[in-house]
């Protein structure tokens, strides 16, 4: 008599468990624990059943991970919370200066606890899960909006489609990092040689790649894994440390880093790097930490990924919270990243490139060599001084290194190698591109083309207005924006917004449709926010960060333009070599023209409407010092007293009104005691800010 038969439902669901705990085993733990063709087996069995009842396949299943049509393009999607970047440090004492602000800071001399973590090679990715279902799979972007992989997510192995905790929260938003392993990265380029396709300099540039594929069954070839490590919106979720969290994730069945208390990993990892062993470490206080970045530089090249240095933050999320964030990175967090890796090679020329600004830019052209697993070709040489402090000269072998293991730059000259009868180099004293008079100005050291014709300063500035940072002109190429202004088809930032597909089509090698779609591009990208128009323009030392700022104090357009430098003075960041270079721009006729005909030309700048409720000012010309740990993170408790009319000055003293002050309040709480200051609670501050 034969066995009962499982019905096809309870077997499908059966099939889907095992097969996801399978690529649990493989993918996350790195122990599999059946066989390939065991695998495949129950893979095709569950593919057949699935078949065979259509109705029951559902978008969880482990068949849909490589499923979908190729996308046209990538839809963009802002982030509930800013994905942050990291301050980068690169020694020990650097480590210890970190240390020394967060404690400072924190008004504490007791060792802070601090979860110290691998820097991943990879690629930033925000995982989305609602109800337990992953929905969402996003890039950094610019850190306010990414753009949705999720069908590209969906084909990781390593990446779950439904979470395996007993009761899925409402919202999980999980940040990782997405990398190759080493072995993996090599069998991908073994078959892209013998397939006889261009084979990948890194890892990274193999997941970057496989990342960004319009088409998911291309990313479901590259042998991708994901490593999660820090938390975006969620809800229903609570924990309180980052060790904590990882735990949670962990119990979700997400890939983390295995950790453990230093003190019981240190003995273990001077041994050298072991399967399975901790990588991520609970350290007390910045020598254990310390401790921690020496170790894992030493088995820095056992592990099976590429790093390029390690991550420390604060293990508290309270203390996360009290410190906030400065610009666009985390007080409370730090890359250390490594010394960078170099080699030797010949510099066999120097060329010379005139930036945006005017720059004129030495270049050196090298004897391809690799540098930290990068073949680098060029390397800056930044400015005449550099050259002459170095003594650089064509002809000379050179050691190469790539800046925070990415710019690569000469550090050296080995003088010992150096031919005969070499010449010392000098910059050129007309621009090379238009032959204007270079000039370098007074207290600076980059030699600049002062010619605002200049097609070269005209070629680079449309290229930085019509970046993805900045307008994002999206198939407005370089090679495009050159071909335009050589057939003087534009000759400012304006007549971008005159073209036409005819004007277009008037280039060498344009077709109907590639012309069609930078027209619509560029269409597409009439409507801005002021903070990227404002870094759109190009004013010298106004960077992507420098732009929101402007954005957020100003509001509107014209009040930007009609600023001074004594107001630009009082915007947070700005100091005064950059206010000045601001006002010099803003007083440039044909600057201000040019912005005027943008305008006029139909860019719809996109203007800070005034917050809701913002009349509301019952804190006008009130200073209130905060300390301690409160409800809400400290920038946007900030945030709220300046919306409302008042100031949040950094130290306590007699022109300070109030003192709101948390738990583990410090010195400033006893400074606002000794001055006879008023203290609030937060109940007490709430009252203060509440409607009348």
């Amino acid at each position: 008599m034969s066995a009962r038969k499982t019905p096809a439902p309870q077997r499908i669901e059966q099939l889907k468990k095992l097969i996801q705990q399978h690529d649990y085993d493989y993918y996350v733990l790195d122990r599999p624990s059946i066989g390939d063709f065991e695998y495949d087996q129950l893979f095709a069995e569950l593919q057949r059943l699935e078949a065979e009842n259509p109705k029951l396949l559902t978008p969880d299943s482990p068949t849909q991970r490589v499923g979908g049509q190729a996308l046209d393009e990538f839809e963009k999607v802002p982030h509930r919370r800013p994905m942050l970047s990291l301050a980068n440090s690169y020694s020990v004492d650097e480590i210890r200066a970190f240390d020394e602000r967060v404690r400072k800071f924190l008004e504490r001399d007791a060792e802070v606890t601090y979860f110290c973590e691998l820097k991943f090679d990879g690629l930033a990715l925000e995982l989305i899960y609602e109800d337990g279902a992953l929905t969402g799979g996003l890039t950094r972007g610019d850190g306010t909006t990414g753009e949705n992989v999720l069908s590209n997510v969906r084909t990781m192995r390593s990446v779950p489609l439904q979470l395996k905790g007993a009761k899925a929260p409402p919202l999980l938003e999980v940040r990782g990092e997405a990398l190759m392993f080493k072995k993996d990265f090599a069998r991908l380029n073994e078959r892209q040689q013998e397939a006889g396709e261009l084979t990948f300099a890194t890892p990274r540039n193999a997941a970057a790649g496989a990342i960004r594929q319009l088409d998911p069954r291309v990313s479901a070839r590259r042998p991708l894994r994901l490593f999660a490590y820090a938390p975006g919106e969620t809800r229903g979720v609570k924990v309180n440390s980052q060790a904590e969290w990882l735990e949670y994730l962990r119990e979700q069945g997400l890939p983390v880093l295995e950790s453990a208390p230093w003190k019981k990993i240190k003995a273990q990892l001077a041994k050298g790097y072991k399967d399975g062993m901790p990588l991520a470490a609970l350290c007390e206080g910045a020598e254990e930490a310390v401790e921690y970045y020496d170790a894992i530089m030493k088995v820095r090249h056992e592990l099976p990924f590429d790093i390029d240095g390690v991550v420390i933050k604060i293990n508290s999320f309270g203390l996360q919270d009290t410190l906030g964030t400065v610009a666009r990175s985390p007080r409370w967090a730090t890359a250390a990243k490594f010394p960078p890796e170099q080699s030797t090679t010949v510099i066999e020329d120097i060329i010379v490139q005139v930036g945006r600004t005017g720059a004129l830019t030495p270049v050196a052209v090298m004897t391809p060599v690799r540098v930290g697993g990068v073949t680098v070709v060029n390397a800056t040489l930044h400015n005449q001084s550099e050259i002459e402090r170095k003594d650089i000269r064509i002809g000379d072998t050179v050691i190469v290194q790539r800046a925070g293991d990415v710019i690569p730059e000469v550090v050296s000259v080995v003088i010992e190698k150096r031919p005969s009868r070499t010449k010392k180099f000098h910059l050129p004293e007309n621009c090379p591109v238009c032959g204007h008079k270079a000039v370098l100005p007074e207290g600076e050291v980059v030699t600049r083309c002062v010619n605002p014709l200049c097609p070269a300063i005209l070629n680079e500035s449309l290229k930085h207005f019509a970046g993805r940072r900045a307008m994002n002109i999206e198939n407005l190429g370089d090679k495009i924006i050159e071909q335009m202004t050589k057939a003087e088809l534009i000759r400012g930032f304006s007549d971008l917004y005159k073209l036409t597909v005819k004007d277009v089509l008037s280039l060498e090698r344009q077709g109907e449709k590639s012309a069609q779609n930078i027209i619509d591009s560029i269409e597409h990208s009439r409507k801005v926010s002021l903070a990227r128009f404002i870094y759109a323009l190009g004013i010298r030392f106004v960077g992507e960060q420098t732009g929101k700022s402007l954005a957020s104090h100003y509001k509107t357009l014209d009040a930007f333009l009609s600023t001074s430098e004594e107001a630009l003075l009082e915007v947070p960041d700005i100091g005064p070599k950059v206010a000045a270079s601001i006002v010099a721009q803003l007083k440039n006729r044909e600057f201000l023209n040019e912005v005027k005909k943008l305008i006029k030309n139909g860019v719809d700048i996109e203007e800070i409407k005034p917050r809701k409720g913002s009349e509301h000012q019952p804190l006008k010309g009130v200073s209130i010092v905060i300390t301690g740990t409160l409800p809400k993170p400290r920038d946007e408790i900030k945030d709220m007293i300046l919306a409302m009319g008042g100031k949040t000055p950094g130290s306590v003293s007699k022109a300070t009104n109030y003192v709101l002050a948390g738990d583990e309040a410090g010195s400033k709480l006893d400074k606002a005691q000794e001055l006879g200051v008023q203290v609030l609670d937060w109940p007490a501050f709430e009252k203060l800010i509440q409607e009348p």
